[in-house]
């Protein structure tokens, strides 16, 4: 008995400290490459514990090989956005400008009962007052009020009308969003036209947001 609880206690701290090498916090802040890894961790990691006859290494290696493999990993999504979205994919919008995007949803495999669902866990009870809604990498939906149902002190915040073209993100670290852009309706020629006002070149921009009026926010990469 003594030994299973030491096998326990010596495990319970290598996987503490291997979620800490991943920097993760919640586990509804995973990507689906990262909750594969934990749940990979948890079942190797109760072999050894289950089993006393299977040697410690058995499973501290493939638990810190694992976490290796996803330092790697993001170490690659951080260089090459194409290895980014094939992994984890890009945020998606289902609801724009009050209107459902039905195409989007059935493309995602969401039923009416998941919007329905999560539009309750953020206390919303009508999808009238929906505005946009996004899915994030992670699976959960954040909702943008339309601007007759937000809080006063937020109406008043946002009298400039930003909140009824909430900006998107179409360049982060050098790369361009076509996709993002394509559905904000701004084109090319734009973009080329808007980084040249500033005496930039699309590589050179670590973030870039805009949204359909063509307002646009850019942070410059950062001298090396």
């Amino acid at each position: 008995m003594a030994i299973v609880l030491i096998r326990a206690v010596f495990l319970y701290i290598v996987i503490t400290f291997s979620l800490r090498l991943m920097g993760k916090r919640q586990l509804g802040e995973l990507q689906p490459s990262e909750l594969v890894v934990t749940i990979l961790i948890s079942n190797i990691a109760a072999i050894p514990v289950e089993d006393s006859s299977v040697p410690m290494i058995m499973g501290i290696v493939p638990i810190l090989t694992l976490v290796c493999l996803d330092v790697i990993m993001s170490g690659f999504m951080l260089k090459f956005s194409k290895v980014r979205k094939l992994m984890i994919g890009s945020p998606r919008i289902i609801i724009s400008e009050g209107k459902i995007l039905q195409k989007e949803m059935k493309r995602l495999r969401y039923t009416v009962d998941d919007l329905t669902e999560s539009m309750r866990n953020q206390q919303i009870f009508d999808i009238e007052q929906i505005h946009y809604a996004i899915v994030e990498t992670t699976g959960k939906i954040n909702f943008l009020l339309k601007k007759d149902y937000q809080p006063a002190e937020k109406q008043d915040i946002n009298k400039n009308g930003s909140t009824e073209n909430p900006p998107s993100v179409i360049i982060r670290d050098g790369v361009r969003d076509r996709e993002q852009m394509k559905l904000l309706g701004l084109g090319e020629n734009w973009l080329t036209k808007t980084l040249r006002e500033k005496n930039l070149s699309e590589k050179n921009v670590f973030l870039m947001t805009a949204d359909k009026n063509g307002k646009t926010n850019i942070i410059a990469k950062e001298k090396q």
